[in-house]
């Protein structure tokens, strides 16, 4: 048995409402309804919280970025995601995951084996 090193993650998984480990995945994070954060400690989910997501305004691909920046998340599991996003990603310092699995849970799952490679600029949507 390791001992617990006090390590927490805060990982959003963009879903649908109404969010929570057995919503389902909303393919794009931009305009999904709540995004189902889940905190993990040592590798094990401590605490889940559903956060709603920002209106989806002209240029408001921005606006969930910050908001998740606020809410002290480390990653996010998205399956799809623009460049400008990424980028506002990776400048406040989130983490971004290809996602899998059709639920929040699935996805957390397959985080915590380290099965979702993280996205780079080569990945990202081109619209």
């Amino acid at each position: 048995m390791t001992e617990p090193t006090g390590k927490t993650v805060r990982i959003a998984v963009p879903s649908e409402a109404p969010g929570g480990l057995a919503a389902r995945r909303s393919g794009h994070f931009g305009r999904c309804e709540c995004f189902t954060v889940v905190e993990l400690l040592d590798g094990e989910v401590a605490a889940v919280e559903v956060v709603q997501n920002l209106p989806h305004e002209e240029g408001g691909c921005m606006r969930p970025v910050l908001m998740l920046a606020e809410n002290t998340v480390d990653a996010i599991v998205v399956d799809g995601i623009g460049g400008r996003p990424l980028m506002g990603f990776n400048q406040v310092g989130i983490a971004v995951h290809a996602g899998m699995g059709a639920d929040v849970q699935t996805a957390v799952a397959a985080y915590i084996q380290g099965a979702l490679p993280e996205v780079g600029l080569e990945g990202a949507c081109q619209h």
